[in-house]
């Protein structure tokens, strides 16, 4: 087994330093590698591979709702970016800009998209005439730029891999109805195939996204009790639509300017996934975005008919993903890479296992070993990948819930937060001033997480000030 320990060796405990654990992973895993560029990653194939899964995942749940995929242009010109004012502000210090074409100066900068609103308001100004072309509801999967000062693999990168949707609408009602859908298709994606529990809610006035009316997002905890927004949904009533002249003739012959909507979800979303699920052995990824879901590990792989039984058991579990480990390294190696990778199911098969028409399933999640008749293959995989992905779950909203605290007073919630560990989710009242919410950040380093949309009354009075409250607010460290 010396293998094995050499290689779980080379990630540094989670419990000794946390941030180093999740860069060995993202390594060691083979999820990515760092490029010449700072802060742009490679995301290697069987990183890439998650992310597809993802993608289809989530993909299907757009188009059920009547979403169509489109493509913008990268790059967009200053003048357009400008046209709306707190979209270019917020995001001024992050764009990327292009100045020159070949060896000609450019006319006119154009930015590399940090965010598409502008170009698809642009578009839609042109596009859409009546109200018989309403409602719009596009998506766009791509790369955006921002050129972030810290950047971390997934959680923070100069360039990263996202969808965004941005929908106009008829009416105030439909664009607020369509903001809440696609945050509801968010937190069930996470819960039900990423098996990441979160809670909703609305962003404050200090927190939402630039230009938006009202920012509402799915926040998760990780392992180490520091937040991850992990979705946003926006609802920008008719400010992009007034900046950028996005009318329609309404059934009245009326012209009238549109409500329009964005959402996105991106890949630090696989970080989430390491953070929430992985342990010191690497990955632990849910079966559902797993690409591999069942590794198949011979014994004494030379030794005649291991291997052909190998790849009949293979055979048998069509419909799932699977793949046999036919490689040259030791049993004991191939074991830890796979735990390292995060594959939900092992299946061990030696001569004995033959001899008894038996073989071994072994957990990824928690190590649990079981002896099937191989024969029973197919069906034993197929209960234990749903019950793996339904353990995942309720572990990760054990966890969760453990990490959740209440702060009714100014010392208590200090209690909380006066420390560098991150520790957990904080519920406490806020009077809704913004110089509180700059306070408690300058003071313990802390957000605000969201408003959640499920409400306490956790005491009359807010956490820092000390005035009557109007709101609980979900308070974290976050990455």
């Amino acid at each position: 087994m010396a293998d094995k320990k050499k290689l779980v060796a080379e990630i540094t405990s989670m419990d000794e330093d946390f941030t180093q654990w999740y860069t060995d992973v993202c390594i060691k895993a083979d999820l990515i590698a760092y490029s010449h560029i700072k802060g742009f990653m490679v995301i290697k194939p069987y990183g890439y591979a998650i992310w597809e899964n993802m993608q289809k995942l989530l993909d299907e749940r757009f188009k059920e709702t009547g979403v169509q995929n489109v493509y913008m242009p990268l790059l967009i010109p200053e003048s357009l970016l400008r046209k709306e004012g707190e979209l270019v502000n917020g995001f001024a210090p992050e764009v990327a800009w292009v100045t020159a074409g070949g060896t000609e100066p450019l006319t006119e900068r154009l930015a590399i998209r940090p965010t598409s609103e502008t170009v698809f308001s642009d578009f839609y100004k042109d596009d859409v005439h009546s109200y018989r072309d309403l409602p719009r509801l596009y998506n766009q999967w791509c790369s955006v730029v921002r050129w972030e000062k810290e950047t971390r693999p997934f959680l923070r990168s100069r360039e990263f891999l996202w969808q965004e949707g941005h929908t106009i609408h008829a009416s105030k009602e439909e664009a607020e109805a369509r903001t809440q859908q696609m945050l509801n298709i968010y937190a069930d994606f996470l819960a039900n195939d990423m098996a990441i529990p979160t809670i909703k809610g609305q962003k404050t006035e200090k927190e939402k996204f630039a230009g938006a009316e009202a920012t509402y997002t799915v926040e998760a905890l990780m392992h180490d009790g520091r937040a991850l927004q992990s979705g946003t949904s926006h609802f920008f009533g008719q400010k992009f639509a007034k900046a950028y002249d996005i009318t329609y003739t309404d059934k009245d012959n009326q012209l009238k300017y549109v409500w329009q909507t964005s959402w996105g979800a991106t890949t630090r979303m696989i970080g989430a996934m390491i953070m929430v699920h992985g342990d010191n052995r690497g990955l632990v990824i849910p079966p559902k975005i797993a690409p591999i879901q069942v590794d198949i590990i011979p014994i004494q792989q030379r030794k005649e008919g291991v291997l052909d039984k190998a790849y009949e058991i293979r055979d048998m579990l069509k419909g799932f993903r699977v793949k046999v480990d036919d490689t040259d390294k030791s049993p004991g190696f191939k074991f830890s890479e796979q735990e390292m990778r995060g594959i939900p199911l092992r299946i061990e098969i030696g001569p004995r296992d033959i001899e008894n028409g038996t073989c071994v399933i072994v957990r990824r999640d928690n190590f649990e070993k079981k002896e099937i008749r191989i024969s029973d293959a197919a069906a034993a995989v197929g209960e234990l990948l749903k019950t793996v992905q339904s353990d995942m779950l309720k572990k990760a909203k054990a966890h969760l819930e453990e990490m959740t605290y209440a702060a009714a007073t100014p010392e208590e919630f200090r209690a909380r937060f006066d420390n560098d560990k991150g520790d957990g989710f904080v519920k406490a009242m806020w009077c809704g001033d913004r110089a509180c919410e700059d306070k408690i950040k300058e003071m313990y380093g802390v957000t605000s997480r969201c408003i959640p949309f499920e409400q306490e009354h956790i005491a009359g009075t807010c956490v820092c000030c000390g005035k009557p409250a109007k709101k609980m607010v979900l308070w974290a460290k976050a990455y």
